[in-house]
């Protein structure tokens, strides 16, 4: 086998774990952390992920838990040999998925046969509230879907047709807030950050560029150890003055802390906050595509400033849709 034909395999992260046996509801939080960031059991006690930046990091959360729990966790990144091959593990994603799609399938045609019968006020009012819920697990599932179970294309489909069933014209103008701008104290700064930058990092040094400082220095350093310096915002790491707090993601923090309530950044930290979170809080239409472009920046570059240069296309791009959107 030649080094080309290595670099096409699939590379894996591998969680091994042991549980302490009590108590039992620790057990159930942690196997519902792995169903929640995809993880699939290759064995009872070891759980696989596709290796990448993204999939390390949620790793390293559910493995921090298991530690704070009295338990006992590696992450390792591994080739398959024997045993099990990449394809097969694969399909055990898939599998794994299209069990999730079918389930909302299900609804949304328990739902779509409801709606066959008449329909009053109330009950077209029940069924948007219904959509709605279907359409935040999908965009929960979305996020998780490595290989593209088939499923997903057969759910959309049976969504966008309850869409058209159940979606009457709404107003939806907004008027614009008039709170006050407290940018100052963030300008002249130097802002720092943990290496390897994902979808928050990305979308906090874009609205830093973009609308605090436009020559504001942004610093990679080590994720853990480091001591900031004078002048210095760390964000988007564990200690730092902007991360998350409580279900909120350090992209919607650091709008909170300056003040913006432009709806067109509002509207972009819902997407980043489901694709950082991974809770398909608010299930924008929008949020899978741009997972997939943050995704594809992250693994074709390796430098952190060419994934700002990358990334920061997409959120200009995004901002202004947001804003002509509006008008």
């Amino acid at each position: 086998m030649n080094a080309g034909e290595l670099e096409a395999e699939q590379r894996w992260l591998l969680l091994i774990h042991q549980l302490p046996t009590k108590p039992s509801y620790f057990r159930v939080k942690i196997w519902r952390r792995l169903q929640g960031i995809g993880a699939v059991a290759v064995k009872s006690t070891v759980y696989a992920l596709p290796a990448n930046a993204e999939t390390q990091e949620d790793f390293e959360w559910v493995l921090k838990e298991i530690i704070d729990g009295g338990g006992e966790a590696l992450i390792c990144e591994a080739r398959l040999i024997d045993g099990l091959s990449d394809a097969q593990v694969r399909a055990l994603f898939d599998a794994a998925r299209d069990d999730d799609f079918a389930e909302i399938a299900r609804e949304a045609r328990a739902l779509a046969a409801e709606l066959d019968t008449e329909v009053t006020a109330d009950k077209r009012a029940d069924a948007r509230s219904q959509l709605v819920r279907m359409r935040k697990r999908l965009a929960e599932l979305v996020a998780i879907d490595f290989f593209g179970a088939t499923g997903r294309l057969t759910v959309e489909g049976l969504l966008a047709n309850l869409d058209e069933r159940v979606t009457e014209d709404e107003g939806m103008s907004r008027a614009p807030s008039k709170a006050a701008d407290p940018i100052a104290e963030f300008k002249g700064r130097t802002w720092v950050t943990r290496r390897d930058v994902h979808v928050d990092r990305i979308a906090c040094s874009w609205l830093i560029r973009r609308f605090i400082d436009a020559n504001a220095p942004i610093r990679f350093v080590p994720g853990k150890g480091y001591v900031p310096k004078p002048g210095e915002i760390r964000f988007d790491m564990f200690e730092g003055e902007i991360t998350h707090e409580g279900d909120r993601c350090s992209f919607e923090v650091l709008l909170i802390r300056t003040g913006m309530t432009d709806p067109a950044l509002q509207a972009i930290a819902e997407i980043v906050h489901d694709i950082d979170l991974k809770d398909g809080k608010f299930g924008r239409e929008e949020t899978a595509g741009i997972a997939s472009l943050i995704a594809g920046i992250v693994m074709t570059n390796k430098a952190d400033e060419q994934r700002l240069g990358q990334g920061f296309h997409v959120f200009d791009n995004l901002y202004q849709y947001f804003r002509q959107k509006r008008g």
